[in-house]
């Protein structure tokens, strides 16, 4: 009988490894460590709470399917953000949504950091006034996020909710350089258009 496994203190890549080896254990520890942040990521764009938490579901059964192509010299939560969004994105191809959520970074691990990364257009203090102003310019721009193609989205959401850097972006969307840095440019211009007419 094999040993009990200590796996919180593993760095992702041995803990993969062993999931590899066929180690439930280990894949369980994966989807503890990300289940979370693929379920905002995935919320985020979809809206849809249970339908988010099925579409997380189906990025983990890929995830398990497909354990043994992943390759350590890349970020395990790269590879895995990049199956999550493609799964999202597949789904929002055939259904078109109308809204999503900028409830926090899908890459924070924790409560405090997603609470932390959170996009709150209010500042603290405000007037009932101002917080009501304040929900409507956040509701806009949802609404104006949700507009944008899928690919627009992901490039948005990944760049100025979760602060990915275009290479990263890049990785995880399996996406040319310049393309990354042109739909995000596209997005921008898409969402100062139907913004117009929400300023102070």
């Amino acid at each position: 009988m094999l040993p009990a496994l200590d796996l919180a203190n593993l760095p992702d890549a041995d803990v993969v490894a062993l999931a590899q080896q066929g180690r439930d254990v280990a894949y369980r520890e994966l989807v503890h460590r990300y289940e979370r942040p693929v379920f905002s990521l995935v919320y985020r764009m979809v809206r849809d709470r249970e339908l988010a938490e099925d579409l997380t579901q189906d990025t983990f059964v890929k995830v398990l399917s497909h354990v043994d192509k992943y390759r350590p010299e890349f970020k395990f939560s790269s590879w895995l953000f990049k199956i999550a969004n493609n799964v999202a994105i597949d789904h929002l191809r055939r259904r078109t949504l109308d809204t999503v959520s900028m409830d926090g970074s899908p890459h924070a691990g924790t409560i405090e950091a997603v609470e932390a990364s959170r996009f709150d257009i209010a500042v603290p203090q405000e007037n009932a006034l101002d917080e009501l102003e304040a929900r409507e310019v956040g509701t806009a721009i949802e609404q104006a996020i949700a507009a944008l193609r899928p690919e627009y989205r992901s490039c948005i959401l990944l760049r100025h909710v979760e602060g990915r850097s275009y290479e990263e972006i890049a990785a995880t969307l399996d996406l040319p350089l310049g393309t990354v840095k042109t739909y995000i440019h596209r997005a921008r211009h898409e969402l100062r258009k139907s913004l117009e007419g929400v300023r102070e």
